[in-house]
């Protein structure tokens, strides 16, 4: 009597895997997602360059690096379309092999018998195609690896290529740039919210608090810049690039040029007081010493007061590390 459906379960047994279509977006993007529990960061690559660049027995996250095979990269939303997907698929057969038994079966019942017998199959479920999963909406930022060439796309910051795990000296740089303006022209924004949420003082404590982040931020940034940069030329003491002086020193030996070559002297006297308001907020809670006074020739503060960090001094310090990346990048081709 249900032959036909016999046959298709026998089918359905048989078969080992179900492929459900992945659409990518209007750039060509596919969506993926960072296996790692403790990441999961959501990013697109292109689908050409995953099928021609990318390795199937590893991928890197862009955001932590994790490493995993390519066929752990599926988003969550991707996975659990797959599975309704695949839910309704062996639904659809096995109704339409029910229907097939059910025609059969009252094909072959005598028409003019005192008693009838017909056999009748309820349910809607009769679609044995796969619907393709959806591309989220396009991301902001488009970047492509200058290792391996393959282009992903991510929102906010990216520091690793998903196809080779190439950690970009320039594209980290950037992006810690991106994030230091982001703190200073959101300010307001925050402040405001915090007002409403909490209160002035936790207000002003907090968005004082992020803009004399950026100076440290800053600093760091140039300082991985520089270590990523000096590579080739040797491996200098820890944290080299955070002291001006010895970073130009190290600079002048490898290049023959340092920063007095590269920025003026008023940008240079500049660059000194934003490093040194950098190091007193790290080390004395920004209360000023003799050592800075001395070390930065700041005549603006005596010993005993605290510095004052603003939206310009953060403006200043992007500038002036910016172009004195874009000399050592000129001087290092």
């Amino acid at each position: 009597m249900f032959d036909e459906l016999s046959k298709e379960l026998k089918r359905l047994e048989q078969t080992k895997s179900i492929s459900i279509p992945i659409e990518s977006d209007e750039k060509g993007y596919a969506d993926r997602q960072c296996p790692a529990e403790n990441c999961e960061f959501i990013f697109k690559v292109h689908e050409e360059d995953w099928k021609n660049i990318f390795k199937d027995e590893a991928v890197w996250c862009p955001f932590c690096r994790h490493e995993a095979p390519a066929d752990q990269w599926y988003s969550k939303e991707q996975i659990e379309h797959a599975k309704k997907e695949a839910i309704a698929m062996i639904r659809g057969r096995i109704n339409k092999a029910m229907r097939t038994d059910a025609r059969k079966f009252n094909q072959r019942q005598p028409r003019n018998s005192f008693v009838s017998i017909s056999m009748d199959v309820k349910g809607d479920s009769k679609r044995t195609h796969m619907i393709p999963a959806r591309a989220a909406e396009l991301m902001q930022l488009d970047i492509s690896c200058e290792k391996c060439t393959s282009r992903f796309a991510v929102i906010g910051s990216a520091y690793f290529c998903p196809a080779c795990g190439h950690n970009s000296v320039l594209q980290t740089f950037s992006d810690s740039l991106r994030k230091i303006r982001a703190k200073k022209d959101n300010l307001s924004v925050v402040r405001e919210a915090i007002t409403q949420a909490t209160g002035k003082d936790e207000a002003e404590l907090t968005c004082r608090s992020l803009i004399e982040s950026c100076l440290s931020d800053g600093v760091v940034a140039f300082q991985k810049y520089c270590d990523g940069m000096y590579e080739p030329y040797g491996n200098p003491p820890m944290n080299t690039f955070q002291r001006l002086d010895q970073g130009s020193d190290r600079w002048k030996k490898s290049l023959g040029k340092g920063y007095d070559d590269w920025l003026s002297k008023d940008e240079m006297n500049s660059l000194l007081i934003l490093f040194q308001k950098r190091h007193l907020l790290a080390h004395n809670e920004g209360i000023v010493d003799s050592k800075y006074i001395n070390k930065s020739s700041d005549s603006t503060y005596k010993e005993g007061q605290r510095i004052v960090v603003n939206s310009d001094d953060v403006e200043r310090l992007i500038f002036l590390i910016e172009k004195l990346s874009s000399e050592i990048r000129i001087a290092c081709k």
